[in-house]
């Protein structure tokens, strides 16, 4: 049985449950959908994925959470901390959030919904003192969302991540630390 963990007006957001790498697969493993996440997942790493963030939650008390649309249930994406551990970071460790939201619920205020209840989950129960996110260039949309969100751009923490094609490097950083934060809400 999941976990809900955070709730908002349109969302619940909880711990994986089983069926979940097959919503991950036919929703968010799709070419368009991973374009600059180095393309389309074998099932097996969609698994293995999905451990490590479980293992994540039942060590740290956070990880990726399913996104679930609460007026008909479906699911509709990803949202969740982890630590750093990118190739390439010299900030490993430090508090990294994502999400990813499916493309046919896409411009409809979900990753913002999502973003912004879980950013406050990270500052107000994991007392983190900042969090990163991270993007490319190339990914104009999710660093233009950073910014929309009050993310501010860090360019002496950028870094080269060899797991990522030349067209996805460097990576961007980004991040917002508890005092912004808390001006912010």
């Amino acid at each position: 049985m999941p976990d809900i963990i955070l709730e908002t007006e349109r969302l619940i957001l909880r711990t994986a449950q089983e069926g979940d790498v097959d919503l991950f697969d036919k929703h968010l493993n799709t070419p368009n959908m991973r374009r600059h996440l180095g393309g389309p997942h074998e099932r097996h790493e969609i698994e293995q994925y999905e451990a490590k963030s479980e293992a994540n939650f039942a060590q740290h008390g956070f990880g990726w959470m399913a996104m679930m649309e609460k007026a008909t249930g479906e699911f509709v994406g990803q949202c969740g901390l982890k630590r750093v551990d990118a190739k390439g970071a010299s900030f490993t460790g430090d508090f990294e959030i994502g999400w990813m939201v499916r493309e046919d619920r896409w411009r409809r205020g979900y990753a913002r919904e999502a973003v912004l209840a879980t950013l406050d989950w990270a500052f107000t129960r994991h007392a983190a003192s900042h969090v990163v996110a991270l993007t490319s260039e190339a990914n104009e949309a999710s660093w233009r969302f950073m910014e929309a969100i009050g993310l501010k751009r860090r360019a002496d923490l950028d870094f080269y991540d060899p797991d990522y094609p030349p067209e996805e490097n460097p990576t961007k950083v980004y991040v917002t630390t508890r005092e912004q934060w808390e001006r912010t809400r």
